[in-house]
């Protein structure tokens, strides 16, 4: 279904590009080689206000950035521009054409991995990532959390079904869950209802543990079960959070690693993604599309893969 809208996007997009350079030249007299550079020029601009629009509304919910974690102002440009390049290349390249189900290696190294997408996402945001972990001779898979804007917990069946498949056609009792932002949350959802048994590890990248200001403006049940309100000291996590949190022990936190950045741009305030008992992983100066393409989180996924792996030898 993501696959499907985002396609339609890029068509209108395209069709965007054409209507411009097309007024260009009958209204402006551009001549045609100037008017299309013009038209791609003018969705770059919407696509590029829509990531300021997002960094702008996460810096009204952000919580206090550490000393040790501040950026001066080239290293907020790159960080800019990085979310900026990740989320053009996910939604116009990832997401609408390069989805995948099973990806086994034919010498496999370690635990194999169930990646979990996102919030409006599905498995081509992994397309990065699995190549990496195809170098790495990791067996894993990825599944598409659909409906798209469904309650969280209905999606439990579906990652239920995705990690029974995986340990029975890679014959680990065990696996890995490696999971971005709202996959996380649905992961959790799993854990409470089916128990840890099958999680040797479950890795987050930028998950609203506790919620994200932005959801209050996002469409879908899901987007309300993340939902944070006030500021970023005397806010409270949706009912819905609450109860999920309620419903953990101390073993199951100890099973979860959580990996996110102090300028995180959709999770909002950014240490809604500390999770108390979790092994907490802090960056800086990285957006939430980009931790799945940036290298330093790149590397450090892989590391915590095999270390995991390792423990459970």
């Amino acid at each position: 279904m993501v696959a499907r809208l985002t396609r339609r996007l890029l068509l209108a997009q395209l069709l965007a590009v054409l209507l411009v350079a097309g007024a260009a030249v009958i209204w402006g007299h551009v001549p045609w080689p100037l008017a299309a550079p013009l038209g791609v020029a003018a969705v770059l601009l919407v696509r590029l206000t829509i990531i300021a629009n997002n960094f702008f509304i996460a810096w009204r919910y952000r919580s206090e950035t550490p000393s040790n974690h501040t950026l001066n102002w080239q290293q907020a440009a790159a960080l800019f521009f990085y979310e900026f390049y990740a989320s053009l290349w996910s939604s116009s390249y990832a997401l609408p054409f390069k989805t995948f189900s099973k990806r086994a290696a034919r010498h496999p190294s370690g635990l194999p991995v169930l990646l979990i997408h996102g919030y409006g996402g599905n498995s081509g945001y992994w397309h990065a990532m699995s190549k990496a972990l195809v170098q790495a001779n990791i067996t894993h898979h990825a599944i598409d959390l659909e409906p798209m804007l469904t309650n969280i917990d209905n999606y439990v069946p579906a990652i239920h079904r995705a990690i029974e498949t995986l340990c029975e056609e890679s014959g680990s009792p065990r696996i890995i869950v490696l999971a971005h932002s709202m996959g996380g949350l649905a992961t959790r959802a799993y854990m409470r209802d089916h128990g840890n048994a099958r999680i040797a590890q479950l890795i987050t990248l930028g998950t609203p543990h506790h919620g994200t200001g932005i959801a209050n403006f996002g469409p879908g049940m899901n987007s309300r079960q993340m939902h944070w309100r006030g500021n970023a000291t005397d806010g409270t996590p949706s009912a819905w959070l609450r109860k999920l949190e309620a419903g953990e022990d101390a073993v199951t936190r100890a099973r979860i690693v959580s990996i996110y950045s102090h300028h995180d741009n959709i999770v909002s305030p950014q240490t809604s993604s500390h999770l108390d008992g979790a092994r907490n992983i802090e960056y800086q100066g990285i957006g939430h599309v980009s931790l799945m393409l940036h290298p330093l989180i790149r590397a450090r996924v892989l590391a915590e893969i095999r270390n995991a792996s390792a423990r459970s030898v």
